[in-house]
């Protein structure tokens, strides 16, 4: 018997009983091998006791395609396993599961799922949406759709013409084998769907005409405004998940990515022209992503794409730059003045009592190295990274008008306004709760009734009053959270300054005292970064929740913005503290500054805190890369699987040899880790980002870093979508959200740390001075010693002086860094002139360099147009194109219907014509026509 003439389709099925006798031709289809799953829902039941002849309410029931319900056949044969009676909150939500399950057949979708046999299990109830039901929602929710009529994309003049013909062939071995990129030059126009206009779209199959992601999209709409009276007027699946009744819901992938044989699905062409690190190297098929995953997920990769290919001319630069300091270091005046023993200057002591006095020229080493990072062109490629933050930011704007003229994104708000009217779940229940609270009768009767007539009424919805304790907790808890980080560094900071100490009093430590105490802070603070990351991740989670935004996106925009507080905060303090704070609050010989009663403040090294900067930055940032990618992003996605792998086999009745032979795509694609979002993967490109930015004067290697980092990201990403989570929902949108102001920000804000970084912590502003101002010759000869006062070593406080002092030579002066009056000046140790034309400098640079940037990057702003020419150009000439085929297809679609009734009325008037004949009126075509079949689907 055909499969579609039988009796019962969608009914409870045994597990891995085909309903049809034909083989099964796919494991993405019903039983009948006819129809397509959209969507699968999934729930775990539990039976106490199995009692054979007793009859369920649950299973005497079978589901059919017209929502009603039948007998089902084999209810209470002998031997079948029957469930006994179930405790009351499991025969609850069976109740709420049957209602909802009944209310999505009756909005014309059609169900499938397997009998409940065994004792306990998972049972996926599989959803197929029918034409009818696609043709509605895709017409309500106005999905635009390809039309018959393709033109040509106007191609650009000669000369850009010749440019792009040689770069696509130049770039011909690097772009991926995917039909999409076959031929970009032509396109089809696009219009809403309406079931009214059938003759605007080239329906050749109705199966195929909607793609999988476009179905699930219209069946996810369905589930999500589908209401279920008897769980307290659930609205939609979100809710039922949230309060367990269901456990999963989820589109269903295309197949096997790895599956032998040559048939290619799309999931099957992603993994191999996209998700394999063997093809790094290759351009990514955008197309094909968004296509597949939907247009959120194709611009986060599209996005993340040109920020990787705009990494390369910085890198470059960044090399350049690097190896510009490696070549002039044998020219650094200041540098061979510390190397020159000659010189003598001798140092006060470092510490009290175990310090002795030292030799400037034993700190040449860390001179020699700082030149390679604080020479005069970082501060020429920190001016550049300010403009090329700007020039990435607008390329991106193009880019995405780009591919929003090419994705038919134009004119989606209202799409994102209807999607914004669905509450969260636990924004319903606060209301719910907040309305039994109330001692009015009348709200308890309207939440039965389900009325929402009056929905701006204080009592449907949470005003600032409900929501002002969650408030409260919020803005005490973010202020916790970031004394606790500053808190931290704190105590990093006093760690060094007990271990430097400590170290000191031993003669064989003594000498390597600085470089042990740097590096083993550096890696407590990336230790105490990468634990507190998660924390903070789980807590801003933790503070949104309690806030209870109603939607998605401001629940989604609201976390963003606590997570990257949170997370900034963390990242960049000890960053911060040692670029602006060490060794300001120092103190001077005999008069140290002192924590904790003897412990002296930690002084930056003779060459300046830029080296030691240089280092803090350049581990934490591959720390934070290496260690998150490695362990946090393959590691524990691979644990996660295997544990619920283990679970599923160690469940009684979950284990069965027929299934697992054969397993079916909804159960692999359930074994699989849930899509949670896109918030962890932006953050992370957003700190490297302002990793690249923010600090790039002190480490110019930082854009080499973040690229080698980000190639092999496009592919992590790109493997963990395709294999390791299921299949996410197709979700519309024509930008990134919130994350371009984050980006913006953060551009804005490095042109002023950068600023402060050139200005305070290198030396290139002293250096100008003394050349310009104290220089006896124009040059940095005596640069060195302009920049060391003098102190005599009489007054050192006492109990402070050096003990068992083994100098060369009997001390009576030693000299410190600092702009000072000599012992013998009138003022001693007061501030020199010498500091006050420095400090004065030091701010006029800060204001010129970021008034210079800031015009530039205006300048860049209003040079480049938000939106390319062309695209702008194409979008009047598809409005003019679509009128011109719109009026020839309307044309087109009357004159068969108008013809015969022009004819019948001339034969009427012949023959003394009666009034019956009429003509047929222009809404209306001949039956059989594209036209009828449209008001067919009306009908529905």
């Amino acid at each position: 018997m055909d499969p579609e003439n039988l009796p019962v389709i969608n009914s409870y099925l045994e597990a891995c009983e085909p309903l049809s006798s034909e083989p099964r031709l796919s494991r993405l289809h019903f039983h009948d091998n006819q129809r397509k799953v959209d969507y699968v829902l999934v729930y775990h039941y539990r039976k106490r006791g199995a009692h054979p002849g007793h009859g369920s309410p649950g299973h005497s029931l079978a589901i059919v395609s017209n929502g009603e319900t039948s007998k089902d056949p084999d209810a209470g044969a002998p031997g079948d396993i029957e469930p006994g009676p179930l405790d009351a909150l499991e025969e609850e939500r069976k109740e709420q599961r049957e209602e909802f399950e009944h209310n999505l057949l009756e909005a014309g979708l059609e169900l499938e799922k397997d009998l409940e046999s065994k004792s306990q299990g998972s049972v996926f109830v599989r959803i197929h949406a029918p034409w009818q039901v696609l043709a509605r929602e895709a017409e309500f929710l106005k999905i635009k759709v390809p039309t018959k009529k393709r033109y040509m994309i106007k191609s650009e003049g000669s000369i850009a013409k010749t440019f792009n013909e040689i770069l696509q062939k130049l770039s011909a071995p690097l772009k991926p084998r995917v039909p999409e990129h076959s031929n970009d030059r032509m396109k089809n126009l696009s219009y809403p769907f309406s079931r009214e206009k059938m003759y605007l779209y080239n329906i050749q199959d109705e199966d195929t005409f909607f793609d999988s992601a476009t179905r699930s999209r219209i069946v996810h709409e369905i589930l999500k405004r589908t209401a279920c009276s008897r769980a307290n007027n659930m609205m939609g699946i979100n809710s039922l998940i949230a309060n367990n009744i269901y456990e999963a819901a989820y589109p269903l992938h295309d197949g096997e990515y790895d599956s032998p044989g040559d048939d290619v699905n799309d999931r099957k062409l992603l993994y191999q022209e996209w998700a394999r690190y063997g093809v790094f190297y290759k351009f990514q098929p955008i197309d094909l992503i968004r296509k597949y995953f939907g247009e959120k997920i194709g611009l986060y990769f599209a996005w993340l794409g040109l920020y990787t290919s705009f990494l390369i001319p910085s890198s470059v630069i960044g090399v350049i730059v690097f190896l510009y300091g490696c070549a002039t270091i044998e020219e650094d005046i200041p540098s061979k003045e510390m190397c020159d023993q000659q010189n003598a200057f001798t140092m006060c002591p470092l510490c009290d009592k175990s310090c002795d006095y030292w030799n400037l020229s034993s700190a040449c080493g860390t001179a020699r190295a700082s030149h390679l990072f604080d020479n005069p062109a970082t501060v020429v490629f920190s001016i550049f990274m300010a403009l090329w933050a700007t020039m990435f930011l607008e390329n991106w704007k193009r880019l995405q008008m780009r591919l929003g003229y090419f994705w038919d994104l134009t004119g989606i708000e209202e799409e994102e306004e209807r999607a914004q009217e669905h509450p969260r779940p636990e924004y319903e229940t606060k209301v719910r709760e907040k309305m039994l609270r109330e001692s009015d009768k009348s709200l308890v009767q309207k939440l039965g009734t389900g009325g929402t007539e009056d929905a701006e009424d204080d009592e449907d919805k949470l005003t600032w009053k409900d929501r002002l304790p969650g408030y409260l907790v919020n803005f005490a808890s973010i202020l916790f959270m970031i004394a606790l980080t500053f808190s931290i560094v704190f105590g990093v900071i006093v760690y060094r300054i007990t271990t430097a100490a400590a170290l000191s009093l031993n003669k064989a430590t003594r000498s390597n005292v600085r470089v042990t105490v740097t590096a083993t802070a550096v890696i407590i603070n990336l230790v105490v970064i990468l634990i507190l990351d998660e924390i903070y991740g789980a807590v801003a989670k933790w503070l949104t929740k309690i806030e209870v935004p109603k939607t998605e996106k401001t629940f989604e925009e609201r976390l963003v913005l606590k997570a990257f507080l949170l997370k900034f905060v963390n990242a960049y303090s000890p960053i911060f503290y040692v670029a602006f704070f060490k060794g300001r609050f120092v103190g001077r010989p005999g008069s140290y500054v002192y924590v904790f009663d003897g412990y002296r403040m930690e002084e930056c090294a003779p060459g300046g805190c830029l080296m030691e900067l240089c280092i803090q930055l350049s581990i934490i940032m591959l720390g934070k890369q290496l260690i998150q990618n490695n362990i946090f992003e393959i590691g524990v996605p691979k644990l996660k699987k295997l544990f619920r792998k283990l679970k599923g086999e160690a469940e009684p009745g979950q284990a069965d040899s027929a299934c697992s032979k054969h397993p079916e795509q909804w159960g692999l694609d359930y074994s699989l880790e849930p899509h949670t979002g896109l918030t962890p993967e932006y953050m992370e490109m957003i700190i490297q980002f302002g990793f690249v930015t923010l600090f790039v004067a002190s480490f110019p290697l930082a854009p080499v870093f973040a690229l080698l980092n980000n190639v092999i990201e496009v592919r992590l990403d790109a493997k963990k979508f395709v294999t390791e989570l299921r299949r996410p929902d197709a979700v519309r949108t024509k930008d990134i959200g919130i994350w371009f102001d984050i980006l913006s920000g953060i551009g804005k804000f490095s042109v002023i740390i950068n600023a402060f970084v050139i200005a305070i912590t290198s030396d290139f502003i002293p250096r100008l001075v003394y050349q310009y101002s104290y220089s006896h010759n124009g040059t940095l000869h005596g640069f060195v010693n302009h920049t060391l006062s003098f102190f005599n070593v009489s007054q050192l406080k006492a109990g402070t002086q050096p003990e068992n002092s083994q100098f060369d030579q009997e001390v009576q002066f030693c000299r410190f860094k600092d702009y000072r009056e000599p012992p013998w000046a009138p003022n001693p140790y007061e501030f020199s002139k010498q500091y006050w034309s420095v400090l004065s400098a030091r701010l006029a640079f800060v204001i010129i360099f970021q008034n210079l940037v800031m015009f530039l990057s205006v300048l860049v702003d209003w040079v480049i147009p938000d939106i390319p020419t062309d695209i702008s150009d194409q979008i009047k000439r598809e409005k003019s194109l679509f009128v011109d085929f719109f009026l020839k297809e309307e044309q087109e679609t009357l004159r068969p219907t108008e013809e015969p009734a022009w004819r019948s009325q001339g034969a009427g008037r012949r023959s003394g014509g009666s009034p019956a004949a009429s003509p047929v009126p222009s809404g209306r075509s001949q039956p059989g026509s594209s036209s009828s079949l449209g008001s067919q689907h009306t009908s529905v």
